[in-house]
């Protein structure tokens, strides 16, 4: 994933995650009327799907994804989550399709440099992620299709 690492972490990771936040609301700007999901839509690219997952006055918990159809069925990846936070304008992921939570991973708090690293990679992977949607020029619709994903 991210083999770049920064020598301050935490002020980059604080600048990724505040540049996060802004890409999203660049890529979905109608994600705060978003209450359930909504897909969103480029020409021959497959679909971003959005689901909300929890919501409060000043957070919003989502999962972003491509939506691919295959013979088997439906596939969701990367299945990025993701906690905004309103009142600071920080996007903050809190896990992959491959890595669990965060707290999960390293429950041991005193492990600062593995949290900050787990951290960095998942974050680091989101704004090199959006930056490619952003530059497909997906267009997000509040009202998915019948045929989407229940």
């Amino acid at each position: 994933m991210a083999k770049v690492s920064p020598v301050n972490q935490s002020f980059c990771l604080q600048n990724v995650c505040e540049s996060n936040y802004q890409k999203i609301f660049s890529l979905i700007p109608n994600l705060r009327n978003i209450d359930d999901s909504a897909q969103g839509y480029a020409h021959g690219k497959p679909a971003l799907h959005i689901q909300i997952i929890e919501q409060s006055p000043y957070t919003k918990t989502i999962q972003l994804s491509h939506f691919f159809k295959k013979e088997a069925g439906m596939i969701l990846e990367p299945a990025v989550k993701i906690r905004l936070y309103f009142d600071v304008c920080i996007a903050e992921v809190l896990r992959d399709y491959k890595r669990i939570e965060v707290a999960d991973a390293i429950s041991d708090i005193g492990r600062s440099k593995e949290i900050m690293d787990y951290k960095w990679k998942l974050n680091y992977f989101l704004e090199k992620w959006l930056d490619h949607c952003l530059k497909t020029d997906y267009i997000f619709k509040l009202d998915p299709p019948s045929e989407s994903i229940p």
